[in-house]
């Protein structure tokens, strides 16, 4: 099991519900609550080649419950070293109940560790959050 703790220091989100927390030279990247709202359970997280070279947008694992499906999606251009191995089968619920903490899907080294492009600080994702999802 890995128990990696998140700094949460350099905490950056997507427009797509996603984050990376940049730690020097690797970051972690995982999914928000948000984008799993509707999920009472995870069946499954199935890892899209789990190593090498991805593109920002490249998914790189499909979270699924029921008829349910939600892509997770590189947030930056980088190599993912290393996927959560507490998602696999049997404690993908881990994701539910710490999705923005130990709930990371990769680590990985960016290509360019301090580019920040197309990324929202917290208080952008908040703000923006409210404003897109606000009735």
């Amino acid at each position: 099991m890995n128990n990696e703790k998140l700094s949460k220091k350099d905490l950056y989100y997507t427009n797509d519900h996603e984050w990376i927390d940049f730690q020097g030279t690797v970051a972690f990247v995982g999914v928000c609550s948000f984008k799993l709202l509707g999920f009472k359970e995870i069946h499954q997280v199935t890892f899209n080649e789990p190593s090498g070279f991805k593109k920002r947008g490249d998914v790189i694992a499909t979270i699924l419950y029921n008829d349910y499906q939600v892509e997770a999606h590189m947030p930056v251009d980088g190599k993912v070293v290393q996927v959560n191995d507490t998602l696999l089968p049997g404690n993908s619920n881990n994701l539910l109940r710490y999705a923005e903490s130990s709930g990371w899907i990769a680590k990985i080294v960016p290509s360019q560790p301090y580019e920040r492009k197309d990324l929202l600080l917290p208080k952008q994702y908040q703000m923006n959050g409210k404003d897109k999802y606000a009735k």
